[in-house]
């Protein structure tokens, strides 16, 4: 077979939510970028692997970036709202998705995309990557390039570059990670060599028929424990999507997958497909268990093409996601190294920590080696491990905020984007330099969307001024991602300060530039939240009137004509007014209601109802 030649500054290798993250900032911070992605979707988990109803980065502080831009454009992209499920507050359509990224890309004119890859080598002198050798629709290709960008979910580069990486278990006396385990114990349980990744998931969509679900039975064996602690109503309104589409993605003895891992590592191609087809028939089966159980209420949802290796009956639109939904792979050894210590509050002595309904703490800043926070990113899941069996024991690190529990923000280092072994790659998906114990937490959409923007931005700034990725003053880095004219990024944890304050690039800086100014509860010294009665308009909002009833402990209730309804808000000018308030008083407040939660999302006091 021929070889073409090609090139391009920046080649981005995967399609993933951090990898097309890369690819749109890198060419929007004006560097001649190439995306490539062995699909023929763009998103991974936002959209190819059907993982629509994200963790994470829910509460407006954390809205900014490539995230905060991607949810605004889905709330006008689907007509019914985003208001549909009970593990998140928001969920979209896979399609939809796709189709936001494939429109900001298509607008990108230093931006190609090519689909359906197959990566065959990587080319290296010394530190640097000089080229990357793919076949793309039976041709191969030689790109030699200025920079890679690793935004694949396990991290494909990596063994290609020769480049070092860390992947499965560490032990606590590696980093005295609080939830790892002993060094004892992965020697001597055979559970750490049967799981030696995070389990994944096939993701398989559902459709709701007509009317309320009938619940006539439990799923046969060997699902039956999956609704055993919520019910099957409640089991399939966890994922539901617009359009009553049911995203399966169920881990309680649902369709996580445990079994045989190492094989989605193997250099043999037949290892992988088999594992593949083993995943995507125990999906099925799954969705067959829970169709029977709801008496054919539930029904397959032809909502994706044909997912890559599926079988022949399966030709056709499928209700199998294009790819599974990994949850941990490779990952690299950087220059930072993010740590469990790392994702957890700093808690002043004497604070009641995650029970406290004011603990609304921040995890530690990182700095480089000059003495500079190199913050790129904020994160705030709570940390979340997938495996066979009882739930692994996590140190907590969630805090009650707005009528809910949120997790304790978290920072990114630059670093951890950077190898340490090769001048010109970064990683811009689960490959960042994290522990298998931080890899829970650093895992998902929204913190990945905006770790590939930090990545893309970059790459276009090495490339620009020729500096090495381990070079880059992270300070023109953190400049350019707040000040980015489309999706502005903030790297810093401000709990006082929403995406939409007008005031929120000033305080992004400030608190870069002094951070011993910033509170433990996340808060810049002197700032103010906004006030209750401002946050932005939505679809679908309305007027709820009734009684506010606090319980004392962080929680709300309305009272009203109807049925009483919980109230959470993502809102910090709401939440702080919410906090004040020890006695029932008549309210109006603005929101959008989520029957499936149950809860009502309020944004704000209507104007004029109450004082503050």
């Amino acid at each position: 077979m021929r070889t073409r030649d090609d090139q391009a500054a920046v080649v981005v290798w995967g399609g993933g939510s951090g990898g097309v993250a890369a690819a749109l900032q890198a060419a929007r911070g004006g560097a001649d970028t190439l995306l490539l992605t062995p699909g023929p979707w763009l998103g991974g988990m936002v959209s190819a692997a059907g993982v629509c109803a994200p963790d994470g980065n829910e509460l407006s502080p954390w809205q900014s970036g490539l995230w905060g831009a991607l949810l605004r454009a889905l709330q006008r992209e689907e007509p019914e709202g985003l208001d549909q499920n009970w593990v998140s507050c928001f969920g979209w359509r896979p399609a939809s998705a796709e189709r936001v990224l494939r429109g900001w890309v298509d607008a990108e004119p230093r931006l190609r995309w090519w689909s359906n890859c197959r990566l065959q080598q990587l080319e290296r002198s010394g530190a640097q990557l000089t080229a990357l050798v793919l076949e793309q629709r039976g041709e191969l290709v030689r790109l030699a390039l200025q920079l890679a960008i690793d935004g694949s979910d396990r991290g494909d580069l990596l063994p290609l570059a020769e480049a070092p990486f860390r992947m499965g278990w560490e032990a606590s006396e590696d980093w005295n990670e609080p939830s790892a385990p002993s060094q004892e114990r992965l020697e001597e349980d055979p559970f750490f060599q049967r799981q030696p990744v995070q389990s994944p998931t096939w993701v398989v969509l559902a459709q709701e028929s007509d009317g309320p679900c009938p619940a006539v039975g439990t799923p046969a064996p060997p699902f039956e424990r999956a609704t055993q602690t919520f019910g099957l109503e409640r089991t399939l309104s966890y994922g539901r999507l617009p359009g009553g589409l049911v995203m399966l993605n169920w881990p309680l003895h649902g369709n996580d997958w445990h079994d045989g891992l190492e094989r989605a590592f193997s250099a043999d191609p037949s290892d992988q497909a088999e594992l593949e087809q083993a995943m995507q028939q125990h999906s099925l089966e799954f969705l067959g268990a829970l169709q029977e159980a709801s008496g054919g209420w539930l029904q397959p949802a032809r909502v994706f093409p044909k997912a890559a290796g599926a079988g022949s009956e399966l030709a056709g639109p499928s209700a199998l996601a294009l790819m599974p939904y990994w949850r941990e792979g490779r990952r690299m050894v950087g220059h930072s190294l993010v740590l469990e210590q790392d994702l957890l509050p700093l808690l002043p002595a004497g604070a009641k920590g995650s029970s406290d309904d004011d603990g609304a703490w921040i995890g530690p800043i990182p700095v480089d080696g000059e003495g500079r926070c190199s913050a790129i990113a904020v994160g705030n899941y709570a940390n979340d491990h997938h495996y066979p069996g009882e739930d692994w024991p996590l140190a907590a690190k969630s805090c009650r905020w707005g009528g809910r529990w949120s997790g304790t923000p978290f920072m990114v280092p630059y670093g951890a984007l950077v190898s340490a072994d090769l001048d010109n790659l970064l990683a811009a998906d689960k490959a960042i330099s994290c522990s298998h114990m931080a890899n829970g937490a650093t895992r998902l959409q929204p913190l990945i969307l905006n770790i590939g923007q930090a990545a893309g931005a970059a790459a276009a700034l090495c490339v620009a001024s020729g500096t090495a990725a381990a070079a880059l003053d992270v300070r023109l880095l953190q400049e350019a991602l707040i000040s980015d004219p489309v999706a502005p990024a903030g790297p810093m944890p401000l709990w006082d300060t929403p995406w939409h304050h007008p005031d929120w690039k000033g305080r992004q800086r400030r608190a870069l530039q002094e951070p011993g100014q910033l509170q433990p509860r996340g808060n810049l010294a002197g700032s103010q939240p906004p006030s209750p009665f401002q946050a932005p308009g939505e679809p679908h909002e309305q007027v709820f009137a009734g009684t506010l009833v606090p319980d004392g402990a962080g929680g709300y209730t309305l009272m009203g004509d109807g049925r009483p309804w919980p109230l959470i808000t993502l809102e910090p000018g709401l939440h702080h007014w919410l906090r004040r308030q020890e006695a029932p008083r008549p309210v109006r407040l603005i929101g959008v209601a989520n029957p499936w939660g149950p809860w009502l999302r309020v944004s704000r006091l209507e104007a004029g109802s109450a004082p503050p």
